[in-house]
């Protein structure tokens, strides 16, 4: 079978001693363990092989945490890190960047709100490195703010979370949002990650019907081509709106019509960007 990497999943373990900074106790759905076997349990029975873990913490520390868990782990292809622009940034990416699974960074939208010192050292250090940039944005502004990271850093893997938030309703997407995603693709290392789209849904619970998400992963067929798309779950924060199976349908059937990308958008794609490795 072709592997299958979902590229976008969080762990956490609030029975830890120190606990953790995120979900919140409140959150009766997210606010449990959550690891790579939970993960497996859903994932095989879609096809799922492996998995890119995204960080859901903004204690720095956690990065050894998520690391220690995935040594031994080969379920885990690799993760994506978080450490905040600023100061102690290239002292804090020194002490994981050698660690193979540690692919990059996420940062999110407001750090393209508008051009800061500190990001834009941040992202100078990623590249220097050859290390992938995960960015989590919401609308135009956002939009020209990591294509202007973009023609700054050319050599720079840039991975675009969630389909950018775009509302989907089952119909052609907004027009405004199309023209972002065109900006975005003139960069060509910008990817994006088909990914929270259940989540995007406008109807909740979303739609299991896979038809109502076919006209928005056309869009960004179009605008990205068959080599930047990446699948990705977003699990377990997708329970919220929708099962495994459901996200997991909707892509195949995507490929139904176009298997021309059916390796690329499961895990080719997601290796050029990531460059993690199927081995371990």
């Amino acid at each position: 079978m072709s592997p299958r990497i979902d590229t976008h999943t969080h762990f956490y373990d609030p029975t830890r001693p120190e606990g953790i900074p995120w979900p919140s106790a409140d959150n009766e759905l997210l606010y449990r363990t959550v690891l790579p076997e939970h993960h497996r349990a859903i994932g095989e029975p879609c096809g799922i092989t492996g998995t890119v873990i995204v960080e859901a913490s903004a204690w720095v520390q956690d990065n050894r945490w998520i690391l220690d868990l995935a040594a031994d782990e080969p379920w885990i292809v690799g993760f994506m890190g978080h450490i905040d622009p600023g100061d102690e940034f290239s002292q804090h990416l020194v002490e994981y960047a050698d660690d193979v699974l540690f692919l990059g960074i996420r940062l999110g939208g407001g750090n393209f709100d508008g051009q800061t010192a500190a990001v834009d050292a941040a992202v100078g250090d990623l590249a220097a490195r050859d290390l992938t940039l995960d960015v989590l944005i919401h609308g135009q502004q956002q939009a020209e703010g990591v294509a202007r990271v973009a023609a700054m850093h050319p050599q720079l893997r840039i991975v675009v979370n969630h389909v950018a938030h775009v509302a989907i309703d089952g119909q052609a997407p907004d027009p405004a949002w199309v023209e972002s995603m065109g900006l975005l693709a003139a960069h060509p290392q910008v990817y994006m990650k088909v990914s929270g789209y259940v989540e995007a849904a406008t109807q909740q619970p979303a739609p299991e019907d896979p038809q109502h998400y076919q006209p928005t992963f056309l869009a960004l067929l179009d605008s990205f081509g068959e080599d930047r798309l990446i699948f990705g779950s977003n699990w377990p924060v997708c329970e919220r709106s929708g099962t495994m199976k459901t996200i997991v349908n909707a892509v195949e059937v995507f490929c139904q019509d176009y298997p021309e990308i059916e390796e690329k958008i499961w895990w080719r794609n997601g290796q050029a960007a990531y460059r993690f490795s199927l081995e371990r």
